[in-house]
């Protein structure tokens, strides 16, 4: 993967595949510790402690399309390239938190990307989950929650393609506002 939104875009699938209903997206960019960190918490269904164990292993998966499993790993390797560290805690029929963090200023560390499309899609794709997502660029944080747009639109769908197209353009200028790596 070339830049983090979609390491992003994969950990969040996993959430949506183990039943999350609500997934938190943390994105924390502090330029003057030089430190880039990405969260994702969830309250899918979590793993055993077994599992927990296989899940950097890329010839580890529970998939069963293909007999490997490179998102994990991939993300670790990208995080630890950088200086950085990954962590991973999960507990079965609790939910998994995944975070990553990487050195900001390190030449190696993949950029952002779109985190925007990233997340429009991932809305648009799971109407059913609530997305929390919150950027910070030092002491400046935009926030997004797709529970208080749903609020607002109520009978119209949210993957309905003028609200997208607003989820879109409110993600633009809250990023722009925070001066966010985009």
């Amino acid at each position: 993967m070339l830049e983090l939104s979609l390491h992003i875009l994969d950990i969040v699938e996993n959430s949506t595949r183990a039943g999350a209903k609500t997934v938190y997206i943390t994105i924390i960019e502090d330029t003057i510790r030089d430190v880039l960190s990405v969260e994702i918490k969830d309250d899918g269904s979590g793993m055993s402690q077994d599992i927990l164990e296989k899940v950097s292993d890329p010839f580890y998966t529970t998939k069963t399309v293909r007999k490997v499993g490179l998102g994990i790993p991939m993300l670790v390797q990208a995080a630890e390239g950088t200086d950085g560290k990954f962590r991973i805690e999960s507990k079965g029929g609790e939910g998994t938190i995944v975070a990553a963090e990487f050195k900001f200023s390190h030449i190696d560390r993949q950029p952002l990307g779109d985190i925007i499309s990233t997340l429009v899609t991932l809305i648009a794709g799971n109407t059913d989950v609530d997305f929390i997502y919150r950027h910070q660029h030092n002491d400046r944080v935009f926030i997004l929650d797709t529970r208080d747009v749903k609020r607002e639109i109520e009978d119209v769908p949210i993957n309905h393609p003028d609200i997208l197209l607003f989820i879109r353009q409110h993600i633009e200028e809250g990023l722009k506002e925070i001066r966010a790596e985009v």
